[in-house]
């Protein structure tokens, strides 16, 4: 496989656009889990260190970007919503390598060449840029188009039980504003 190219953006995206599908706990779980044993049995490097630390917050902000997905029902928007998780985590993966470094210089030219060409002895950066967009669209195109296909038929009065309890569990600031005071 391509380096970058990968099914975890996808899986952190849809975690968070199927919530009752595709539950974040076990998908974080499996990803830590793995990480921690490429990184000891494969590589001989520290489990969870810095960088590792920083993937774990872009698939964090995949997962939040797949939550204000949620209400859409399109695949194709829903793949777009998988090639833009990709751009993000991207972006702040290569900023992380850019900052921590120190073969980059710190200026805006050095976090340009860490999100183009990055450093030597390793692929250009434009590169993982293109399997993590050929992945993450691929992928969450697929899976989102399997979860959809698997859904079980939910009525309208089901639909607006939920969107009730949800509104209930998350209360809007909106409604604790006196009107009088607006």
């Amino acid at each position: 496989m391509p380096l970058n190219f990968s099914l975890a953006y996808a899986i952190a995206f849809c975690a968070g656009a199927f919530p009752r599908r595709l539950h974040w706990a076990p998908c974080l779980a499996v990803l830590v889990l793995t990480d921690v044993l490429k990184d000891v049995l494969y590589y001989h490097w520290q489990p969870l260190s810095l960088f590792s630390l920083i993937n774990y917050l872009a698939f964090t902000a995949l997962f939040f970007l797949g939550r204000s997905f949620k209400k859409c029902r399109s695949t194709p928007k829903l793949a777009s919503g998988g090639l833009l998780g990709a751009l993000l985590f991207y972006l702040i993966t290569n900023t992380g390598a850019w900052l921590q470094n120190p073969e980059y210089s710190k200026g805006f030219l050095g976090w340009i060449q860490a999100l183009t060409v990055g450093t030597s002895g390793w692929p250009q950066t434009w590169e993982f840029f293109r399997n993590t967009l050929l992945s993450g669209g691929l992928f969450t195109a697929l899976l989102a188009a399997t979860l959809h296909a698997t859904e079980p038929e939910v009525s309208e009065s089901e639909t607006e039980q939920e969107e009730e309890s949800e509104a209930a569990a998350n209360p809007s600031s909106e409604s604790n504003v006196d009107p009088s005071h607006s």
